[in-house]
């Protein structure tokens, strides 16, 4: 008998494998990754078809060895062997040959619906002979679409939002103007998934724990800020990025992570809408559904007492510093969806997870998951980090005016308020540009049973202490007079019916003078004299002030039912100096404190107002077609009676073209500028081209622009 090749003794040799990449992916909804290596969703099949030195033979041993980790171990987990025909592996992983014909088989590979993430190293062994691919390294995903994968998301069109799209919408502003901030979250593009598996490494996270997306994102909302271990991105609130970039200045995720993965260092500089923008990135990159999340009016509370506490001067001036509790005119975290393995029924589905660095959780700045519905049903004993995120959405706001009294400062409460915190939480609309308002899946309708309920039992896990100024000096303040208040503040009934209102009565852009006014109103019989004093600040995001522009301070009378409009008037070289000075956006606050005479009738209302701007109009074609150029054009003109100094226009477009910057110096008042891009795009289907403009005076005008990219 000759001993040709296909004798069953002679060694069985692998000669090729072929990762069959664009199919896979394609089935698995990873086709978008830029990346050479096969990444697949973990509970899946793939298919994998290998070349052999000879026919198989059923005396043939074959064995793939899927590896992660420094040191993979069969006893760990940590390395899958696969024996065609054999018994499942213990892991819960399957293969199966699906055809085999002369030196060509082709195998189906199934992992573990609870396989850890990460990149596994394949070889294949046959006999004494070992196979190592080129490009050999497989990167295994967590999968929203197989049933058995915690997280599973049943509905197409959600996770083609939340896992699949790479661009979206962050809501910035107040609570009282909304506006849009576009944003390329970029999880498929270059080095980005690297950057995620690099941030897996670094996490520490035992292999066994990066199978469960609950411990995967609570390291990542750590990993995201620098604080602690080297991370993603250095928060700054100063107001000066001189030496890095202002956090205005971002327009997408792709840049960040791209210089973290090639540096390894922290990125200059974040704050809460730029950490939200990354960790939505790296959730969807690592195929955790996740979105933006943008609270307004976010309390702030140092305590976890439910109570920011709110110092004025008698000019109804806010007080810098007086407290160590804030209330930032928004505040933008990220959900993640998955079901918690961890904690008793009912509470899987959303959870919030926040990256910005504003207290430590277990001794690290890190902040979740929470369930919402934890948060809802004032659940706060469960895990991880309910009681803060609770206080952000629910705290009371109490007012107090600081006089002075014989030399010494006297606090005064004027008032609480109880609905004003927690507004208009925010998010992108699934499928459609628009914002979708989800406070109801953060708590029940104001002043219905079920939040009076949820208030109760939130309470009695925060024990709120009686109702005293809580300034940084108030241990030397005398406690006398203090009325310690139930947990649950009722809102104050009037006698004149006083109600505050505050407007503006033109538009108001930069270098155009201010025109507010407030009303005040009374609404039952009798004679009313109010003494009425507003001012206007201006003010960052974070609440602090910025600078005081002006005041009005007026005793007004109304008969029975009535009202009566206050004008408070800016003239625009007031405020023009510090809109340039200060490197972050600012918003306009007005507050007004009335007092009725001969009653206890005592009221503060506040509200914030953003400048408008400008747009930036964007000209190109509506489809294009794959790898052939064209031209898109950006033009601004200059609409506002001011010049804008050191003016630069960002651009990006995912799968068009790179981050571009264009200097455009200073810009006089009617001037137009124009600027072009030559853009060759390389994917199909709906892109977005994004841009913005930022100036010493103007830090955020940004729009977008859909193309259709077809073959």
């Amino acid at each position: 008998m000759s001993n040709n090749a296909g004798f069953p003794g002679s060694d069985l040799k692998v000669t090729g494998l072929d990762f069959l990449k664009s199919q896979n992916c394609r089935l698995h909804h990873t086709d978008a990754y830029n990346i050479s290596n096969l990444v697949v969703r973990r509970g899946q099949p793939f298919q994998l078809q290998l070349t052999f030195s000879r026919e198989l033979q059923a005396p043939d041993k074959l064995s793939l060895r899927f590896g992660i980790g420094e040191n993979p171990m069969r006893s760990r987990g940590t390395l899958m062997s696969l024996n065609p025909g054999r018994e499942e592996d213990l892991s819960r992983w399957q293969i199966s040959v699906i055809k085999s014909s002369g030196k060509e088989c082709l195998l189906s590979v199934t992992s573990s619906p609870m396989a850890p993430v990460g990149k596994y190293t394949l070889n294949i062994k046959t006999g004494n002979n070992i196979y190592k691919p080129e490009n050999g390294e497989v990167y295994l995903l967590f999968n929203p679409w197989c049933e058995d994968d915690v997280v599973f998301m049943a509905d197409e069109a959600q996770r083609k939002e939340y896992v699949l799209n790479d661009t979206g919408y962050i809501y910035v502003g107040s609570a009282y103007s909304i506006y849009n901030r576009p944003w390329n979250f970029g999880q498929f593009e270059e080095f980005v998934l690297d950057a995620c598996m690099y941030l897996l490494e670094k996490s520490k996270l035992k292999l066994s724990n990066r199978r469960d997306p609950t411990l995967v994102s609570r390291a990542m909302s750590a990993l995201v800020n620098a604080n602690d271990d080297n991370g993603v991105l250095l928060g700054n609130w100063s107001g000066k990025y001189n030496n890095g970039t202002s956090p205005l200045d971002w327009i997408g995720s792709v840049s960040i992570l791209q210089k973290y993965y090639k540096t390894k260092q922290p990125v200059l500089y974040g704050q809460c809408w730029v950490f939200a923008g990354v960790l939505t990135t790296v959730m969807r990159c690592l195929g955790i559904p996740s979105r933006c999340v943008s609270n307004f009016n976010s309390a702030h509370d140092t305590e976890e007492n439910l109570r920011v506490d709110i110092y004025l001067n008698e000019l109804g001036e806010k007080l810098n510093g007086m407290s160590l509790d804030s209330v930032w005119n928004f505040h933008v975290w990220n959900d993640v969806w998955m079901k918690r393995t961890d904690l008793p029924a009912g509470f899987d589905g959303w959870q919030a997870i926040d990256s910005t660095p504003q207290e430590q959780s277990q001794g690290i700045f890190q902040c979740g998951p929470c369930p919402l519905k934890a948060i809802r049903e004032g659940d706060v004993y469960l895990p991880f980090d309910s009681k803060f995120v609770y206080a952000e959405v629910n705290a009371d706001k109490v007012y107090w005016v600081v006089k002075k009294v014989n030399g010494k400062d006297k606090h005064i409460r004027i008032n609480t308020e109880t609905q004003g915190i927690g507004m208009n939480i925010s998010t992108k609309a699934v499928g459609q540009d628009k914002r979708e308002d989800i406070t109801w899946q953060y708590k029940f309708p104001e002043g219905s049973e079920e939040e009076r309920k949820s208030m109760q039992k939130a309470s009695s896990f925060i024990h709120p202490p009686g109702i005293v100024p809580r300034a940084r000096f108030a241990s030397s303040l005398p406690r006398g007079g203090v009325d310690p208040k139930p947990a649950v503040l009722q809102e104050t009934v009037f006698k004149s019916g006083l109600q505050l209102d505050i407007i503006s009565k033109a538009a108001l852009y930069p270098g155009n003078p201010f025109e507010l006014a407030i009303i005040v109103k009374t609404s039952t019989p009798g004679s009313w004299t109010i003494n009425l004093a507003s001012s206007c600040q201006l003010q960052s995001y974070t609440g602090k002030v910025e600078a005081s522009l002006g005041h009005v301070k007026e005793t007004v009378k109304l008969e029975g039912k009535s009202e009566v409009q206050v004008p408070l008037n800016i003239a625009a070289d007031t405020y023009m100096k510090t809109l340039a000075s200060v490197e972050d956006e600012v918003l306009i606050h007005i507050t007004a404190i009335a007092e009725v005479q001969g009653t206890d009738d005592k009221l503060t209302k506040e509200t914030t107002m953003s400048f408008e701007y400008p747009p930036i109009t964007v000209q190109m074609p509506e489809t294009a077609k794959l790898n052939k150029e064209f031209t898109c054009a950006f033009i601004f003109k200059n609409k506002l009676n001011v010049p804008l100094d050191n003016c630069k226009l960002l651009v990006e477009g995912l799968g068009i073209f790179k981050m571009t910057m264009f200097d455009q110096g200073d810009v006089k008042p009617g001037r137009i500028i124009k600027s072009e891009v030559i853009c060759t795009p390389t994917r199909l289907g709906e892109k977005k081209i994004v841009a913005k403009l930022t100036s010493n005076q103007i830090k955020g005008i940004s729009t977008e622009k859909a193309i259709t990219i077809v073959e």
